[in-house]
């Protein structure tokens, strides 16, 4: 199974690489980690953009997971081959921006959705499984902070 989070909430700045999450963004990173725990989800691996704030997004949610990250310049945001990129990977959390996983996630699913910051997607065999808001994650992760 394909995941897709995209980064969550981060400062506004430039360098555009260098922008951190805010701490909204931190709780909305702990809310995706936490609900992909309660939910279950087993990961073999977890790729992040080289942005800061999809590198601490993906440290955050990949945590309660016992899951380390892989950086890919790949995701850095510009349109990426997901299928190339994924290959022989197994089930897989990607960490990246948009507008490129709303693409993908229409080129994969021909779903048309725009992807929340903080936002995750479930891609299975074509067909999108689940998409859920950093709101939704909260309240399956049972943050009592609000995170959208």
């Amino acid at each position: 199974m394909l995941w897709l989070l995209r980064h969550a909430e981060a400062a506004d700045g430039l360098p555009d690489d260098e922008r951190p999450l805010t701490d909204l963004g931190t709780r909305q990173a702990e809310a995706a980690g936490a609900a992909l725990s309660r939910l279950g989800v087993k990961l073999d691996s977890c790729l992040s953009s080289p942005k800061l704030r999809a590198v601490q997004t993906a440290q955050i949610a990949c945590e309660p997971l016992g899951l380390g990250v892989s950086v890919d310049p790949a995701l850095g945001g510009e349109p990426f081959d997901v299928r190339d990129l994924t290959a022989g990977l197994g089930d897989v959390l990607l960490v990246g921006h948009d507008p490129s996983f709303s693409l993908t996630l229409h080129d994969l699913t021909g779903v048309q959705a725009r992807m929340k910051k903080g936002g995750l997607a479930g891609i299975s065999k074509g067909e999108l499984v689940v998409l859920m808001r950093p709101a939704e994650l909260g309240a399956i992760a049972h943050v009592a902070e609000k995170v959208a």
